[in-house]
């Protein structure tokens, strides 16, 4: 690494570090921009201090400067509650500061940070808009990290077309459930069912080679994840489905919608539980979301989603309701031996 340059801590929850911590997460923004121009999904500071507020990962964050410029950009983030095992890697270097060894110094670090930790997985993204054009891929698998899941990002213009969103929405074959939504605030009497059905994303939804346990989820943690997208002022809208007979939530959708970028919906989880697929409930789920969506916040003028790309039922249900790929992910892992 180069003489020049300097790793230190940085508390992006320190108002005396404020002007760092905006340097920090620009460099974060400068990398989407390199990637995808005016496309890429960027992170205001205020929702990432708002995660670091709630208790559910330690996060530690390092900064790599060039001279008095902040170059390089490190989170580590170590689940608290399940994953007990696992580090998460958000890594960026600007582009004019590559070469100087500055990413492999931030990597070394973050390793070394997770294995003081007790951590043996690290898990680590990188993204690109052309099909085949990974630039990330030879740093990657030079230091060890091989590929979990490829992911397809893809993109719905809004509005849609609202008539053809109903049909959807009210077609036949699913006569046993209704569905029902909310915008920003999730009912109380709901929590229990959703704390489950988040649960079952861990186990339900298509994760291929990556070595994650199933997450623990209840009421309070999801209490806490919404009240923490809020705070950080996203918007929130979502639907569910229910099961008549039982009475149970057996599906959902959910986009937020950050303040920063208000234009911008972002698709989070979607899930039909295994035992009640074959209805074609998350094409409807999501129908409906797009047509909640339209009516409750129509400045948003598209919806961003990502899906693996071994997911071809949801891609089938995302070309159904026009979107379009227009990015690739590649989420990468690392196992290092216990001592």
């Amino acid at each position: 690494m180069s003489d020049d340059v300097e790793i230190l801590a940085i508390d992006l929850l320190d108002p005396a570090q404020d002007a760092p911590a905006r340097e920090w997460i620009e460099v974060h923004a400068a990398v989407q921009r390199e990637l995808f121009g005016q496309r890429g999904s960027e992170w205001p500071l205020e929702e990432v201090q708002a995660l670091h507020r709630t208790g559910t990962k330690k996060r530690v964050d390092l900064a790599g400067w060039l001279g008095d410029r902040l170059v390089g950009a490190l989170e580590v983030q170590l689940p608290q509650l399940d994953n007990l095992d696992a580090a998460m890697i958000w890594l960026s270097v600007r582009p004019e500061a590559r070469g100087l060894g500055i990413g492999s110094e931030l990597l070394a670090r973050a390793e070394r940070i997770g294995t003081d930790h007790g951590r043996t997985l690290f898990f680590a993204e990188t993204e690109w808009a052309e099909p085949g054009a990974d630039v990330s891929e030879t740093f990657a698998t030079h230091r060890g990290y091989v590929v979990g899941q490829t992911v397809l990002r893809s993109e719905m213009a809004l509005p849609a077309d609202r008539e053809a969103l109903e049909a959807v929405v009210s077609a036949g074959g699913a006569e046993d459930y209704v569905l029902d939504g909310y915008v920003d605030h999730l009912p109380e009497a709901w929590l229990d069912d959703r704390a489950h059905l988040q649960q079952r994303m861990s186990t339900d939804a298509p994760s291929d080679d990556l070595a994650l346990e199933e997450e623990a989820w209840d009421a309070d943690r999801l209490r806490e994840q919404q009240q923490g997208l809020l705070s950080a002022g996203r918007r929130i809208v979502e639907t569910v489905a229910r099961h008549v007979p039982s009475g149970r939530i057996v599906g959902f959708t959910q986009v937020s919608v950050s303040a920063n970028e208000p234009a911008l919906a972002f698709q989070q989880d979607t899930l039909v539980l295994r035992e009640h697929r074959g209805h074609g409930l998350g094409l409807r789920l999501k129908a409906a979301n797009a047509l909640r969506l339209m009516e409750e916040l129509p400045g948003v003028t598209s919806v961003r989603t990502w899906n693996a790309a071994s997911n071809a039922h949801m891609l089938a249900v995302n070309r159904r309701l026009g979107y379009t790929v227009d990015g690739y992910s590649r989420e990468w892992q690392k196992v290092h031996a216990t001592a």
